[in-house]
C-alpha cells in the first residue's frame, strides 16, 4: 500500500469514528491510529527520495531544455546576422557588378570610338597620299606625251632641212663599176651618220 492508500485509509478511519456528543471530537483507536502513522513515516522516504529523484530529474530536464534553447536562440541569432551581412554583401557586390558592366560598356565604346577615328584617319592620310601620286602620275604622262611631240616635231623638223640633191643621189643608180657589198654598207652608214647629224643639229 502507498502513501496515498494509507492516506485515504487514514482518513476514512477518522470519518467513520464514533462521535462525541455536544463535540466534533471522535473517538478512535489509539494502537490502529499510530500503526498508520507509522506505516506513513515509513513509506515517505521512499516516495521522498522518488519525489526528490523526480524533481532533480525534472530540474534537468528543465536545465538541458534550457540550454537547448538558448543554443537554439544562439544559432538562430547568428543565422540572422549572417543572412543579414550575405544581403549586405549581395547588396554591395550587385552594386560593384552594376558599376563594373557600366564601366566596361563605357571603356569598350571607348576603344570602338578611338579605333574608328584612327581608322578614318589612316583613310583619310591614303585617299591624300593616292590623291598625289594621281596628280604625278598625270603630270609625268603630261610631260612624257609633251616631250614626245616635241620630239617627233624635231624630227620632222630635221627631216624637211635634208637637201633634196641627197634624197636624189640615194634615188638614183651608181655609175662605174659595181661596188662591193662592203663599200655599199659604208656608203649607207655615211648616210645615215650624215642624216643622225642633221636631226642632232635640227634639235639643238
Amino acid at each position: 500500500m502507498d502513501v496515498h492508500d494509507q492516506l485515504n485509509h487514514l482518513e476514512a478511519t477518522v470519518r467513520g469514528a464514533k462521535a462525541m456528543p455536544m463535540s466534533t471530537s471522535c473517538l478512535v483507536n489509539r494502537a490502529e491510529m499510530l500503526e498508520m502513522v507509522g506505516r506513513l513515516r515509513g513509506a515517505l522516504p521512499a516516495n521522498l527520495d522518488h519525489a526528490n529523484a523526480v524533481l532533480s530529474e525534472r530540474d534537468a530536464v528543465l536545465a538541458a531544455g534550457r540550454l537547448q534553447a538558448e543554443r537554439i536562440v544562439k544559432t538562430a541569432r547568428l543565422e540572422r546576422e549572417q543572412l543579414i551581412a550575405e544581403s549586405e554583401v549581395l547588396v554591395v557586390a550587385r552594386g560593384r557588378a552594376g558599376e563594373l558592366i557600366t564601366q566596361a560598356r563605357e571603356e569598350s565604346t571607348r576603344l570602338l570610338t578611338d579605333a574608328d577615328r584612327y581608322v578614318d584617319r589612316k583613310l583619310a592620310e591614303f585617299e591624300v597620299l593616292l590623291g598625289q601620286l594621281g596628280s604625278q602620275v598625270n603630270n609625268g604622262r603630261l610631260r612624257l606625251t609633251t616631250r614626245r611631240q616635241a620630239d617627233l616635231a624635231h624630227f620632222h623638223e630635221a627631216a624637211d632641212r635634208v637637201p633634196p640633191s641627197v634624197v636624189h643621189r640615194q634615188d638614183e643608180p651608181a655609175e662605174g663599176p659595181p661596188e662591193s657589198a662592203a663599200s655599199q654598207d659604208s656608203g649607207a652608214v655615211d648616210q645615215q651618220s650624215t642624216l643622225a647629224s642633221d636631226v642632232s643639229l635640227g634639235t639643238r
